[in-house]
């Protein structure tokens, strides 16, 4: 597949790139943390909370990306998809599903290039020695 047409052909590379738990674990803290701040920011009406929270929520998505997974956050190339993949991340590691997700999407795309590619070619040549 080229280029995702809809959030769920999104969802299977979304998951994929987060498929090291630490950086997961780095997501739903930033998000944690970004709720956290924005919430803050509408019980004291001050702007600068709500203002930090994409900083320190991106913040520690990208640390996970760049330093823990070592890939390029979706965000840069399909950033309304990355957020809804985002919230629905952290739902699921809410609710303790997303570690199944993962392995269901990995061995889903095993199953996908295993069927994809061809059968092994063996030549061999027969043995002069034996007559």
């Amino acid at each position: 597949m080229d280029q995702p047409r809809t959030f769920e052909e999104f969802w299977p590379i979304y998951v994929r790139a987060h498929s090291n738990k630490l950086n997961r674990t780095l997501h739903f803290i930033g998000t944690s943390a970004a709720f956290s701040l924005v919430g803050l920011g509408m019980l004291t009406r001050r702007l600068t909370p709500v203002l930090l929270a994409p900083v320190v929520g991106y913040g520690f998505a990208w640390v996970g990306h760049f330093f823990v997974e070592g890939n390029r956050p979706a965000t840069f190339g399909h950033p309304l998809w990355s957020f809804k993949g985002d919230m629905k991340m952290w739902r699921m590691i809410l609710e303790g599903t997303m570690d199944a997700e993962v392995e269901r999407i990995l061995r889903q795309q095993e199953a996908a290039s295993a069927e994809s590619e061809p059968e092994p070619v063996i030549n061999v040549a027969p043995d002069p020695t034996i007559n």
